[in-house]
C-alpha cells in the first residue's frame, strides 16, 4: 500500500509562482513505498508526462472550485483507490 506524501502547490500557483522545482524536490525526497498527493489549481497535463517519463502513473480528479487532486504512485507500489 502506498503512503502519500501530500504537496499544495495552490498558493503558490495563485500568487502566479512556479511550482515546478517545489514539486521535483518533494518526488526526489520519497522514500520508498511513498507517492505523492498533489493540490493544484489545474489539471497538471505537463507534469503527469514528465513524472510518468521518471515511472509514476497517476490518478487526477477534480475536488471543486477548479482545484485538482493528483496522485503519483511509483510503478513499483500498487495503486490504492483514495
Amino acid at each position: 500500500m502506498t503512503e502519500y506524501v501530500s504537496l499544495d502547490v495552490r498558493p503558490t500557483l495563485r500568487n502566479g509562482g512556479e511550482p515546478f522545482e517545489a514539486i521535483m524536490a518533494a518526488v526526489a525526497a520519497l522514500q520508498p513505498g511513498q507517492g505523492l498527493r498533489l493540490y493544484a489549481t489545474f489539471k497538471p497535463v505537463p507534469l503527469l508526462n514528465v513524472l510518468g517519463a521518471r515511472g509514476f502513473s497517476h490518478q487526477a480528479r477534480e475536488i471543486g472550485g477548479g482545484d485538482w487532486e493528483v496522485l503519483f504512485t511509483p510503478a513499483t507500489t500498487a495503486a490504492t483507490p483514495a
